[in-house]
């Protein structure tokens, strides 16, 4: 299963040509696709309009919702985020390594757009659905 990051999810709603809003769109329907929890506040706090935030919302209510967080998970986001520290590496936003944690704990495959995600990939085995 994929679980799309809110840097994709923004980038497809504003109707921006990225690989990652692409790759996404081709997604949609045909796999299995996921969204966090916590990543569906982000995406959907985003909106201005009331109508655009009505259609968002239920077009991700059609998908799979995964809570982030947890004890176990905090625990170890936050072994990530020194271990990669230790490398000379500091994740800029906490979410990311609760979202990158979470993704390795269940298997999940990521697509995402922020940079910050790369460490995990390249040090710690966090799958991304592009290279």
């Amino acid at each position: 299963m994929i679980l799309v990051d809110s840097s994709v999810w923004i980038d497809y709603f504003r109707g921006l040509a990225t690989p990652q809003a692409d790759y996404l769109d081709s997604l949609l329907g045909v796999e299995a696709v996921c969204i966090g929890d916590l990543i569906l506040t982000e995406v959907l706090q985003g909106f201005v309009q009331d109508r655009d935030f009505d259609r968002a919302k239920a077009m991700l209510s059609t998908l799979d919702v995964v809570e982030l967080g947890g004890r176990d998970v905090a625990v170890q986001a936050a072994t990530h985020f020194r271990q990669l520290r230790r490398l000379g590496i500091t994740v800029r936003k906490t979410i990311d390594s609760v979202i990158a944690t979470r993704c390795m704990r269940d298997g999940l495959t990521l697509l995402y757009s922020d940079r910050d995600f790369d460490p995990f990939v390249r040090h710690l085995g966090l799958r991304a659905a592009l290279s």
